[in-house]
């Protein structure tokens, strides 16, 4: 019979995975309401006659919200904690998805929706942090990934409504019905515990022991992680206050913002929310048909996911990010390729949506799910909500860019210069992930803190040396 020793362990690894589920299922309602509008805009442009400036204020009014959302959520999970700023975040979806399928006019269509931003920045910036706090290191990237996941059954869950209000049109239905997922998100808050590292930020140590006892192998690897957060907690400073005294800090802040431009300039936004309109460039004229195509792209992007989880954790974040620019790269090309030429046949037609799914199978495996990953690992306990906050907020602000202006970008650039422009992105982002992202796989967060506070090059702070 197996020994009360094995039954612990057992028990605590299904907690672990329990509770770590639980907090991305915040992704899940992120998804939703990412994929909701690309089937809903053409009702939603028919019913209002809307303009095509009005179409992208719709789209990216909820990228303005969520980077409100993820400034205020560093002082909310701070003061508050993870678990109650979670709680937060679902309040407002249910708020704003009730909200959102009974506006009467474009406009407060488009405030209902900063409301739904302000849920998605919050969550969006607390449950990667919360998962990197509670996860133990050997399945941190996993983890975290699947927060990712979960936004990626979002959008495609969203897609499959979508396409199946679409034989009535009833947009109304498509945005409402996100509110059933929002109160499940709600329940199931409830049953998360408090992050260790936060509970020992605010003195708690004993409560914080008592979490990790349930969540890892054995007392002695608690006890040993807990020795760890104390000795990281001896820096006197915190949040701006370190930003502005340490230039380590500095340096990963920084590098925070820089990774969430990567993820958002590849141009994976655009994919997801216009993806009818491309559907409708590489001459798929019927909307069932268009509907369809979104449909397959939101599972592409699914299934691709399960290969970050699988290689995260494996064969590490720097190479797996490498192969994943180079992959959309190369997807980017030669689709802006084949509308510079020109569709004629539906063999071309095919092959152009072929190229669009490598191009989302690329971002799936790679800069969706590691972005994140790797933005919750790399800052030092004192100064994480602050670092988080700021790298959070950059990727609101950076999408509802790319969400406002790709309209823009078609009538003015054209179809193919446009995806040439972040074909030429993807490779520039090759480049900067060889140079400055440092490989974190089954490194402490604690080991990564310390080697970031001795000096050492941003690509190198995770090393065991």
């Amino acid at each position: 019979m197996p020994s009360n020793a094995h039954k612990s362990r057992t028990s605590n690894k299904v907690m672990t995975f329990l509770v770590c589920f639980l907090a991305a299922l915040a992704g899940l309602l992120f998804g939703l309401d990412i994929g909701v509008i690309a089937g809903a805009l053409p009702f939603i442009t028919k019913n209002f006659n809307a303009t095509a400036h009005q179409q992208e204020w719709i789209v990216s009014s909820m990228m303005f919200g969520a980077s409100v959302g993820a400034i205020s959520s560093g002082w909310m999970s701070s003061h508050l904690g993870r678990k109650q700023s979670l709680t937060a975040g679902a309040i407002l979806f249910i708020i704003g998805s009730l909200w959102s399928a009974v506006v009467p006019n474009p406009e407060i269509l488009i405030v209902a929706r900063v409301v739904l931003g302000l849920a998605v920045g919050i969550t969006s910036y607390t449950a990667p942090l919360y998962l990197s706090e509670i996860a133990p290191e050997n399945i941190r990237g996993s983890m975290i990934s699947l927060y990712q996941l979960m936004i990626t059954i979002g959008i495609f869950v969203a897609y499959l409504s979508d396409t199946a209000f679409s034989e009535s049109g009833n947009w109304r239905w498509m945005l409402g019905i996100i509110t059933i997922p929002a109160v499940l998100l709600l329940l199931g808050v409830i049953f998360l515990p408090n992050s260790p590292r936060w509970l020992a930020t605010r003195g708690y140590f004993r409560d914080a022991q008592h979490v990790l006892d349930r969540l890892r192998d054995t007392s002695e690897q608690a006890k040993r992680e807990l020795e760890e957060i104390r000795e990281s907690l001896k820096i006197k400073q915190s949040g701006w206050q370190l930003f502005q005294s340490n230039s380590n800090f500095r340096r990963t802040v920084f590098l925070g913002v820089l990774l969430q431009v990567m993820q958002q300039f590849t141009g994976m936004n655009v994919i997801m929310y216009y993806a009818p309109k491309i559907f409708e460039i590489a001459g798929f004229s019927n909307s069932n048909e268009q509907m369809w195509g979104t449909v397959i792209v939101g599972m592409v992007n699914v299934l691709a996911t399960f290969i970050a989880i699988g290689l995260v954790d494996r064969w590490g974040r720097k190479p797996t990010l490498i192969l994943g620019f180079l992959v959309m790269a190369f997807g980017m090309v030669v689709l802006g390729t084949m509308l510079h030429t020109g569709i004629h046949s539906q063999e071309e037609q095919y092959f152009s949506i072929a190229m669009l799914l490598i191009f989302i199978l690329g971002f799936a495996m790679s800069a969706g799910p590691l972005i994140w990953v790797l933005c919750s690992e790399i800052q030092p306990l004192k100064g994480r909500d602050f670092g988080i906050t700021v790298s959070t907020t950059t990727n609101w602000i950076a999408n509802m860019i790319v969400g406002a202006t790709f309209l823009t970008m078609l009538n003015t650039m054209g179809n193919a210069l446009t995806f040439w422009f972040y074909a030429l992105l993807n490779v520039l982002f090759i480049l900067l992930t060889v140079l400055l992202i440092p490989e974190t796989k089954n490194v402490s967060l604690e080991h990564i803190e310390r080697n970031l506070m001795s000096g050492k090059k941003l690509r190198d702070i995770g090393s065991h040396d």
